[in-house]
């Protein structure tokens, strides 16, 4: 191993635990080839979550910078592919597709929990190893995640649900299978407590959610909860803003795919400074010295504040790098055993564990948050 990598991944390692290899080393594949090994990413490049797309991609190319200057991966620069599935599920399995026939070794994403279920299905009929970002529960064991799961992430906001005595609630749900799956979470938690729910299914292709927002306040509820993906959640902030301005004001509580700095910007400061989120830490408020390394590194390398998940594609590629370390070769099976023993890896989201039978991270960082009045999120509560 290149003398700058071990010390990279040194800093990045407390412990990675793998799997010992049996026999000879397997030689390198077609998916590693003329000193170079295949990394794709897939993602919503375009489209209105292009901004979330483009932060994660930016995590990705930010990490596989670093490590290619530091010798690169057994000795072999890593080569980045990229596939645009616009958060669209209907092109989740024909982006896999065209991203799977350039022969990558590794796939970090996709990101929306719809998308992965055509996605990441593909990818495991054709050898990759994928780094998901997906969050429902459905996409475990598809290779390995450091991000929250939908199961993880709930009792986040069933907690704060409790916490403040929410008894009238109306539930504001996208159709998408992560959004969808939170909300009957949401539903479930409160009926077993004996709220009364209302249930509203939006359209995530409309521009105006103001008849849909007074439709929620009908029952005068005390909370309103939104399940939704940032654009939309956008739109509804700005329109309960508008009612409470009318005098027919609700709590407002945001999950977590709402959580983007671009959701500030489109709903304004005014409107989003209202609501509650569930998420994680941003980048700037994660202590660990990886993550103030990251923030400074993709400030000076392009530009701009990086985003929500940014720094965890920027994990993955980094906890997929000590795996194939720590398999010794460019064997896909070698990997994901070292993978799946993946224990205390030290990255810039905190100590990264994952789960031998999920692929799953045990350790995950998830928090309520509030946006200042400067339109910054702010850690209300660390919850795990």
């Amino acid at each position: 191993m290149p003398r700058r990598l071990a010390i990279l991944l040194a800093a990045f390692a407390v412990t990675a635990l793998a799997a010992p290899l049996a026999g000879a080393r397997p030689a390198p594949t077609e998916r590693a080839t003329q000193g170079s090994i295949i990394l794709a990413f897939q993602g919503p490049l375009t489209g209105a979550q292009a901004a979330n797309g483009r932060d994660q991609l930016r995590g990705v190319r930010l990490a596989v910078r670093e490590i290619n200057l530091a010798g690169g991966v057994l000795g072999m620069q890593i080569r980045l592919i990229s596939g645009n599935d616009k958060a669209d599920a209907d092109r989740g399995a024909s982006v896999a597709e065209a991203v799977a026939a350039k022969n990558p070794y590794a796939i970090v994403g996709p990101y929306n929990s719809s998308v992965g279920l055509e996605s990441l299905p593909v990818y495991q009929q054709a050898g990759v190893i994928p780094m998901r970002m997906t969050s429902l529960d459905q996409t475990s064991r598809y290779g390995a995640t450091v991000q929250p799961m939908n199961s993880q992430i709930s009792p986040a906001e069933i907690g704060w649900m409790q916490e403040n005595e929410a008894q009238k609630v109306s539930i504001l749900w996208d159709p998408s299978a992560y959004t969808k799956g939170m909300a009957d979470r949401m539903y479930r938690a409160l009926d077993k407590e004996g709220a009364l729910v209302t249930r509203i299914q939006i359209d995530p292709e409309a521009t105006d959610f103001t008849a849909v927002v007074r439709q929620a306040l009908t029952n005068n509820p005390d909370t309103v909860y939104v399940s939704t993906y940032y654009p939309q959640g956008a739109l509804i902030a700005r329109a309960l803003k508008a009612e409470a301005d009318a005098g027919n004001d609700a709590r407002c509580f945001m999950g977590l795919a709402n959580q983007e700095q671009a959701f500030i910007t489109q709903a304004g400061v005014a409107a989003a400074s209202r609501c509650t989120f569930s998420g994680v830490p941003t980048p700037t408020q994660f202590r660990y010295a990886k993550a103030k390394a990251y923030v400074k590194a993709y400030k000076a390398r392009f530009g701009a504040q990086p985003g929500t998940w940014g720094i965890f594609t920027y994990d993955s590629v980094y906890t997929l790098v000590a795996a194939i370390e720590k398999g010794g070769a460019i064997d896909a099976d070698a990997t994901r055993q070292a993978l799946f023993a993946t224990k205390g890896l030290a990255g810039a989201t905190g100590p990264i564990t994952i789960a031998k039978r999920t692929g799953n991270r045990t350790d995950v960082p998830v928090a309520i948050l509030t946006v200042s009045k400067r339109g910054k999120f702010v850690v209300q509560d660390l919850v795990t």
